[in-house]
């Protein structure tokens, strides 16, 4: 695995000032388009190279163009290529997260790669809170900065989440905390720079994903692992304590939660669904059912003389969310809020775009859109969530990943208190192709699948108004990424809203 030199290529972000910076990738949800906007606002040539055409890229060229702020005369496009010598003569090159550094003939050329966030990470003095993992790191971070904010913090939030960190690092100062949510890319190249260095770090749960790109568990996890490489016993390392889905842990048995909590110099805490057994010496947080049968979450720390209510009754639903909320709502009690404050902080977040988010009612039914749910495992947690059978929109393209968590939940019995959704639609995909032979052998019926958005969304319409049906939730949870017919997953969640609105007219 690449690993870059300590330190930063700038001693200073007066250093910045006329340097020839390549950035490599453009894009169109923000992160190339900030780091084009700080390095021209720091006095230094900037060329943009990315694969997608100047049309493909009209949206971001165009907000670029028209700001009269920027000094667009140091700014210099090559689109629908890349050339050796804008990555050869430059003093630096900022790299996309999703490009490969092995193998990439155009990054061997570069004297120096950066990152949007080794570039903040090197110049922030603000105290970082760092959260990685497969499932929850957006609801995660979510939960934190809104929490922060409402505590009466200054906080920011940036990294995965689509915003770079370059927007805001100048306003950041030794007290405004940080929430930077990190993929396992971003965090590959961060590899040897010891520029990460969280007072909080968070790993979610670990599961299968972006397998096309890694191959390999061992692998995936390894960047993962980045997040707490630099930490010492004075900061703390937040990891799960519960067991790992089938099939899913470390090759050499065990937890990965156990793993990290064994590797990490920092300080360990955990977090459960259950109760665990306080006399092994657990610290960290968990949920327990209070007397009125509500979940609640509890936290018991070193020097704690006995547990503390942290999080009660959420208005977001979901299981995972509860795990979320309760992760956000230690990181409140480690930054010494009050618990009957965090309380009553997290009982008023609404939860994320993407994200099991309600957004529209039809005839008393209402409609969720969780297109940020990715991978399988989401899809499947995402039909649990509502406490009764719901109608399930999923599938899509997938990303090397086996489907056998979201196969066991839509053919289960039922006898293990798996909820049944009461009908299924598909998104074409090769993702639905690994769904579709164990539905059909179960003899489960399902509609599609379907080659665009529009088609599922007017089968599903048809639905609802030939069966005369009410006070239903429909939930679209892909569980897949079908990139092949939209941008991103945010694209994707932004066109199934817009359509739903469009045709479902009350």
């Amino acid at each position: 695995m690449h690993s870059f030199k300590k330190g930063c290529t700038f001693n200073s972000l007066e250093d910045i000032k006329d340097k020839k910076i390549t950035v490599m990738g453009l894009g169109l949800n923000g992160g190339g388009e900030a780091c084009v906007r700080f390095f021209l606002n720091h006095g230094a040539y900037v060329t943009v190279t990315d694969m997608k055409t100047a049309e493909q890229l009209k949206p971001t060229i165009d907000r670029l163009e028209n700001d009269a702020n920027l000094d667009t005369s140091r700014l210099t496009y090559v689109l629908g290529e890349h050339r050796i010598e804008d990555f050869k003569n430059a003093d630096c090159v900022i790299k996309n997260p999703g490009v490969k550094i092995e193998g990439n003939k155009f990054l061997s050329c570069a004297k120096n790669i950066e990152s949007d966030i080794s570039i903040f990470l090197h110049f922030t003095k603000a105290p970082i809170i760092a959260v990685t993992g497969s499932k929850g790191k957006s609801s995660t971070v979510s939960a934190i900065n809104y929490g922060l904010n409402q505590a009466g913090y200054k906080a920011f939030l940036g990294g995965n989440i689509t915003v770079s960190p370059l927007t805001f690092l100048e306003q950041t100062t030794e007290e405004t905390p940080v929430v930077l949510e990190l993929s396992s890319w971003q965090l590959a190249d961060l590899r040897g720079r010891g520029a990460l260095k969280p007072h909080i770090s968070i790993i979610t749960k670990i599961v299968p994903d972006h397998q096309n790109w890694y191959g390999n568990m061992e692998d995936y996890v390894a960047d993962k692992r980045l997040i707490y490489a630099d930490q010492t016993k004075g900061e703390y390392t937040i990891v799960d304590y519960d067991g790992d889905e089938t099939g899913t842990g470390p090759k050499k048995g065990g937890t990965w939660g156990d793993f990290f909590a064994k590797e990490t110099k920092g300080t360990v805490l955990r977090y459960s669904r259950t109760k665990p057994d306080l006399l092994k010496g657990f610290y960290g947080v968990w949920q327990e059912t209070d007397q009125k049968g509500n979940t609640v979450g509890m936290v018991l720390l070193p020097g704690m003389d006995s547990p503390e209510q942290i999080m009660g009754e959420l208005s977001v639903p979901g299981s995972h969310m509860k795990t979320n909320a309760l992760n956000a709502a230690l990181v409140l009690f480690l930054m010494q809020v009050e618990s009957d404050k965090i309380i009553k902080i997290l009982q008023s977040w609404s939860g994320i775009d993407h994200r099991l988010q309600f957004f529209h009612s039809y005839k008393n039914n209402k409609f969720y859109n969780d297109s940020c749910a990715t991978v399988p495992e989401a899809a499947s947690c995402a039909s649990q969530s509502f406490g009764k059978p719901v109608i399930l929109a999923t599938g899509g393209t997938d990303k090397g990943l086996s489907f056998e968590p979201l196969i066991k939940t839509l053919t289960s019995d039922g006898k293990d208190g798996t909820i049944l959704p009461s009908k299924i639609f598909l998104l074409a995909g090769t993702g639905t192709d690994k769904l579709t032979p164990s539905l059909d052998s179960k003899g489960i019926s399902y509609e599609g699948p379907f080659d665009s958005l529009d088609k599922m969304l007017h089968s599903i319409k048809n639905y609802l108004d030939s069966c005369n049906i009410s006070d239903q939730i429909i939930v679209f949870s892909p569980g897949a990424t079908s990139f092949g017919m939209f941008a991103n997953e945010f694209d994707r969640g932004n066109k199934f809203m817009n359509g739903v609105k469009e045709l479902f007219e009350n």
